[in-house]
């Protein structure tokens, strides 16, 4: 005899067998029970989670010569042809592929007669919303009069499809999602039957894949019962049969991320892919890793919340007050938009690694949670900064085993005169400034590119004569020997800066241009904000298996 899958060979054949279910499975019974059965039923939810099963037991039951307590007795010649698909008073209809009028108005012809044998003609049509609105139309009437011994069962994942006229005719009922411990619980049971086992976390992993459905649930199981070599399914036997990975390198993953490590982040994508891991799959489990982490992260009563081992929650928990919620929020936002692209993606590894960079450089983003981290990194930055410098120490640029402190530079004595107004707007706007002058250098230029121009621009700093606080912007060279440009073209850049300073003053400006080398004494910095580098050795802090920064 050929293999049955386990979710057919184990489908509920009594109330008493359905999971997950049991406010419906009540009232149905009762019903039943009482013999006050409604003409019209509409099951929504989502997939494998028992409307169409208990649709059969329920055509069962009404018809069943001898029920039990509601139940189907099973052993009735009502009972067998309908479990044998012989019966001719319960109709199993695909509306998904007899969506037409034509299939609703042979129903209607076919509900005048009574059945031949039972005491209910009971029609299951299944995916009802993908009937056209003429089919919906020809079985309205029908539905909201049908003769007295006729029963409508309709089942739909998609309820909002469904017009309100025919929601009105009906009693709906909707299935809830099977929790992970009822479908760990329901995969024992039958694993017991079967003479199998399986280890607990296996059986935990495949319910959380399974996202509340029993059917999927069994499907998976036997998935990877087929791969097991023992007599026990292994947890890393599961996730192998599965394409899915362990959250230890979650784990790794987010390190990378929090540190800003795109590359490292790339290649442990790279590992993962190679080792033959589903790239759809694996973001979809890295965003439920995340959605636990933002639980715990949100308040301290999440944790029962969380579908999580205890030693996961442990180092999911480490990380309270280390990372910001809104970090991980932008995480999950990056990484949902990434999951609705993947599907009719061609460039999958391209598209997910773009994201990993997107994820590591928030300054590539413009919302309000990317913001908040970058301003967050610079509070940390200056922070740090600030104690070292009160402290009489930096950290080391280099990073070592044991960092040697090195003793800070004396600050430089402040300009004796404040810049001027329109120099410091100048420089409050320098980014905008120097867009505008590479358009106007280049083209006073000649051959001198836009991208050429950057780079000497970007190799000139905005600075004013501290000493005499004149209203004259300097160009001071950082690099000697960068701006190897002749005199034509030195004269274009100048030029170029003074339109655009111009452009946003209103009004005439003086630039000149401060070689390195050449003699300009007193000249001060306009630049608000400096780069400084410190030690990855200083401000770190190990949780959970990696390193992030301390801010």
């Amino acid at each position: 005899m050929s293999y049955v899958a386990l979710y057919r060979k184990f489908r509920p054949q009594t109330f008493d067998d359905v999971r997950g279910q049991d406010a419906i499975v009540t009232t149905l019974r009762n019903q039943v029970m009482t013999g006050r059965m409604q003409h019209a039923y509409l099951f929504c939810g989502t997939r494998g989670t028992g409307k169409t099963s208990i649709a059969k037991i329920l055509a069962r039951a009404v018809n069943c010569e001898h029920p039990d307590h509601g139940n189907p007795c099973g052993e009735c010649a009502s009972c067998r042809a309908i479990r044998d698909g012989t019966a001719m008073n319960v109709i199993e209809i695909d509306a998904a592929s007899n969506n037409g009028v034509d299939n609703v108005r042979e129903i209607v012809e076919e509900v005048r007669y009574r059945p031949a044998e039972g005491n209910y003609k009971v029609y299951i049509i299944d995916e009802v919303h993908m009937l056209s609105a003429g089919a919906f139309n020809a079985l309205l009437k029908t539905l909201e009069e049908p003769p007295s011994y006729v029963i409508f069962i309709l089942a739909t994942t998609e309820a909002g499809r469904i017009p309100t006229t025919i929601l009105s005719r009906c009693q709906r009922y909707d299935f809830r999602r099977i929790s992970a411990d009822m479908l760990r619980a329901r995969m024992r049971e039958l694993l017991h039957a079967e003479q199998m086992f399986a280890e607990d976390k296996a059986l935990m992993f495949i319910a959380r894949q399974a996202d509340g459905s029993m059917r999927d649930a069994l499907s998976l199981l036997d998935r990877c019962l087929a791969m097991q070599s023992g007599e026990t399914l292994r947890y890393e036997t599961a996730l192998l049969a599965l394409g899915a990975v362990d959250t230890e390198v979650f784990r790794e993953l987010l390190g990378f991320l929090l540190r800003g490590d795109a590359g490292g982040a790339i290649g442990l994508l790279g590992q993962m892919l190679d080792d033959g891991r589903e790239i759809g799959q694996l973001v979809t489990d890295f965003i439920w890793y995340l959605r636990n982490l933002l639980l715990l992260l949100a308040s301290d009563a999440s944790a029962e919340m969380v579908d999580a081992s205890e030693q996961e929650i442990a180092e999911l928990t480490a990380l309270r007050g280390k990372v910001p919620p809104e970090t991980v929020m932008r995480y999950i936002r990056v990484l949902s938009d990434l999951q609705g692209t993947l599907r009719n993606a061609t460039s999958r590894r391209t598209l997910t690694e773009v994201a990993l960079v997107r994820i590591c450089r928030p300054q590539m983003e413009k919302g309000g949670e990317a913001l908040r981290e970058r301003l967050a990194a610079l509070e940390g930055t200056v922070d740090t900064l600030m104690n070292s410098l009160e402290s009489g120490y930096i950290p080391s640029p280099a990073p070592a085993e044991r960092p040697e402190p090195i003793k800070a530079e004396v600050p430089k004595e402040p300009p004796a005169k404040a810049a001027p107004e329109d120099l410091r707007r100048i420089a409050d706007t320098w980014d905008t400034v120097t867009e505008q002058a590479k358009m106007m250098a280049s083209a006073r230029g000649g051959e001198m590119s836009s991208g050429f121009v950057g780079a000497a621009l970007r190799n000139l700093e905005p600075s004013y004569n501290g000493q005499t606080g004149e209203n004259i912007l300097y160009l001071r060279e950082k690099k000697p020997n960068m701006l190897n440009l002749n005199p034509e073209k030195q004269e274009a850049i100048v030029i170029g800066v003074t339109a655009a300073a111009e452009k946003l003053l209103g009004k005439k400006a003086e630039v000149r241009l401060a070689l390195a080398g050449t003699e300009h004494p007193g000249l001060a910095s306009l630049n608000v904000k400096e780069e400084t580098e410190l030690s990855e050795a200083e401000g770190k802090l190990n949780l959970g298996g990696f390193v992030i920064e301390e801010e």
